[in-house]
């Protein structure tokens, strides 16, 4: 993490990476580079220093500034890895700059008419496709992608911005340029022709990075934006014999070096894709396409080049593609969004509004319309799998079972998720509906070491049974959970019996208590006003809460004598055992919860977890008063049993400490109504059988 931020850090700031003699080096630099350009615009603007200066500031401190902001670009290149081609190329550019101005000033010094072409316009020359890569490699290196919308903007902004020059200069500057040899005019149109394209390359760049250049980016299109608009303007005034050495001009194209030469050390924009900012899709390339058509309309009045008119005719049809570009993508993210709406996001599948919309369809087809069938799925299993395995793989079998669903309704109609672990499917195939449903539960089962996912049903006839969607959905709900309920309530059942039969076989004594045990805790759990699940759930518990003894030896169960420490040890293991045999059958999870906590006390002093007062169950509260009752009552190995009364008083007596109170005092009110009440026939079984 370190290293990882100590890089990033060198990226964002060039300088920082720098020793601090080099920093220092810089600071001493840029401060030189800025005196000597005040030198030179004071001298040329204001005659500071008068003739004494004038080959020293006209010639070196203008070649001076130049050499300096080259060699910046190129240390910037060769020790910042980061950008490290770009800044080289640029570096390079300014090098063959600097090189065309010593050499013209060696060569030419002050002659009134150096030679065209020379040397120096090679150099000069070659500094345009330098610079024109240099900056290409910028705008790749910050932008990770560029969509068509960010091409396009760029070419508006470098089509208008040079349609603006073209359409005032160019014709001047072309005029004055086609005079000499053809090797003088290719070399006085390739300035203007360079500069252009300079010019929009840089307004270009600021398009493609969304207008938000950053202060590094900043500095360089402004040292580009000067250089081209210095260039212009001196083969302007070139041509309409106005230039004079040392003026302003020449101040700019020193001021064009030298931010270029900062740009190279300011800290770098970090890199991000190319985004539309919803507040500039129109009012930029509007702006633009203002800036044109205002160029085209004074062409109607004035005389304007061909090649202004030609940009500015281009941007229009920029601006115009980009409009197209822009609607076609707002339709395409309508298309998106509207599709997303009725989609869930997790499966691919229809969500419950498309659900509803197709049920609505079909409804309103009318009663000749065909038939179909909606069939509601609802996955038995699938909360243990997710609370076991985490909710990330949950989502995962979602996704996997929403791709097997679509798979095998296939082209007989259309599967949903309205939500959670619940799936939908509306057949149109309805002569052969049962052979779809059954795909579909095969398509959403799944088993694996320590799961098992099947799905519970319900249908429903479309229209014959139902005359709106709700109706629909109530209907398939009802008979899903009906089918659900009688499903697992035989497989609880069953699961039931075959425990309580391993216990009569592994000790009968202990069976027997269970049963007893299991008719008490129903009897407390009625009283409590529970309701009629957790009502099963307790009693089931109360039958299945010594299950784990079944792991306990013999030798342990049946001594005769009190238990050692590690004995007692081990057979307080015996919640734990329970909890993990019945957690292995689906249907008798919660009562496995309550078989792990059936032996915690109200004061916290229980086991195995030690929970106290309301956190624990209320299930596994009402199991402990019974279970107790039960064996103070019964006949052991090691002990006398007690009467009831003597069993009640002693559960009274600790009541508060190990039992839950109200749990004992429902226990005390419905013994004595039974025992004590005149009791109905009902009523003497039940005694009978307790």
């Amino acid at each position: 993490m370190g290293m990882q931020g100590n890089r990033l850090r060198a990226e964002d700031k060039p300088a920082a990476s720098l020793s601090p003699r080099v920093r220092g080096a810089l600071r001493v630099a840029a401060v030189a580079g800025l005196l000597a350009l005040a030198l030179h615009i004071a001298h040329g603007q204001f005659g500071v220093g008068g003739r004494a200066l004038n080959d020293f500031v006209k010639d070196w401190i203008y070649d001076g500034i130049i050499v300096g902001a080259a060699i910046s670009c190129l240390v910037r290149g060769w020790l910042v890895p980061d950008g490290r081609a770009a800044w080289l190329v640029l570096g390079a550019g300014l090098t063959l700059d600097a090189t065309g101005e010593i050499y013209y000033t060696l060569a030419f010094g002050n002659a009134a008419n150096p030679p065209t072409p020379s040397l120096a316009d090679l150099f000069y020359l070659l500094y345009y496709p330098c610079v024109y890569v240099g900056l290409g490699l910028l705008v790749r290196q910050r932008l990770q992608r560029l969509s068509a919308a960010t091409w396009l903007d760029g070419v508006i902004g470098a089509t208008t911005s040079a349609s603006v020059v073209a359409a005032r200069l160019f014709d001047t500057i072309a005029r004055d340029a086609v005079h000499g040899s053809p090797a003088a005019i290719a070399t006085n149109l390739a300035y203007p022709i360079g500069d252009l394209v300079l010019l929009g390359i840089v307004i270009g760049a600021f398009a493609l990075a969304g207008w938000r250049p950053g202060r590094a980016w900043l500095l360089l299109g402004l040292g580009l934006g000067l250089s081209a608009i210095a260039d212009t303007a001196y083969v302007y005034a070139n041509a309409n014999n106005t230039y004079v050495v040392g003026d302003m001009l020449d101040s700019l194209w020193l001021a064009s070096a030298l931010a270029i030469g900062f740009a190279a050390w300011q800290p770098a924009p970090p890199r991000r894709p190319a985004r539309d900012d919803s507040r500039r899709l129109l009012l930029i390339p509007g702006t633009f396409a203002l800036v044109s058509l205002a160029v085209l309309i004074y062409g109607g009045f004035h005389h304007v080049s061909a090649e202004g008119l030609a940009l500015a005719g281009a941007s229009i049809l920029a601006v115009i593609a980009r409009a197209a570009w822009t609607f076609a993508e707002n339709g395409r993210l309508l298309v998106r969004l509207r599709e997303d709406s009725v989609t869930d996001s997790l499966t691919g599948l229809g969500n419950r509004r498309r659900m509803m919309g197709e049920l609505e369809r079909a409804l309103d087809a009318g009663p000749d319309s065909p038939e179909a069938v909606l069939v509601m799925f609802d996955l038995d299993g699938f909360k243990l799998y997710n609370d076991a395995f985490g909710h990330l793989a949950g989502d995962t079998l979602l996704a996997h079972f929403g791709r097997r669903l679509t798979a095998a309704v296939g082209g007989a109609g259309a599967a949903y998720r309205p939500g959670g672990d619940e799936f939908c499917v509306l057949l149109h195939d309805v002569d052969h509906a049962d052979l779809h449903v059954a795909a579909a539960l095969a398509a959403l089962s799944a088993e694996g070491e320590g799961f098992s996912i099947t799905a519970s049903h319900g249908r429903v006839a479309i229209p014959r049974e139902t005359a709106t969607p709700t109706q629909a959905l109530r209907v398939a709900d009802d008979r899903m959970y009906a089918h659900k309920g009688g499903r697992r309530g035989a497989a609880r059942e069953q699961t039931h019996n075959v425990l309580l039969r391993l216990m009569r076989e592994r000790q009968p004594d202990l069976h027997e208590h269970v049963r007893k045990v299991g008719r008490l805790a129903e009897m407390v759990a009625r009283r409590m006003g529970v309701d009629e699940a957790m009502l099963a759930d307790v009693r089931q518990a109360a039958e299945l809460h010594d299950i784990g003894k079944a792991a306990i030896p013999e030798s342990i169960l049946d001594k005769p004598g009190p238990l050692s420490p590690d004995e007692w040890t081990f057979m307080r293991r015996h919640t734990i055992l329970g909890e993990r045999i019945l957690a292995a059958a689906p249907a008798l999870i919660t009562v496995a919860g309550l078989v792990r906590s059936s032996h915690e006390r109200w004061d916290g002093s229980g086991y195995p977890d030690g929970m106290a007062g309301e956190s624990i169950p209320l299930g596994a509260r009402i199991v402990a008063v019974c279970d107790a009752f039960d064996a103070m009552t019964t006949k052991r190995s090691y002990t006398r049993p007690k009467t009831p009364e003597q069993a009640i008083a002693e559960l009274c007596r600790v009541s508060g400490a190990q039992f839950d109170p109200q749990v004992v005092e429902t226990f005390v009110a419905a013994w004595a109504e039974m025992s004590f009440e005149p009791a109905s026939s009902d009523r003497r079984e039940e005694l009978t059988r307790l």
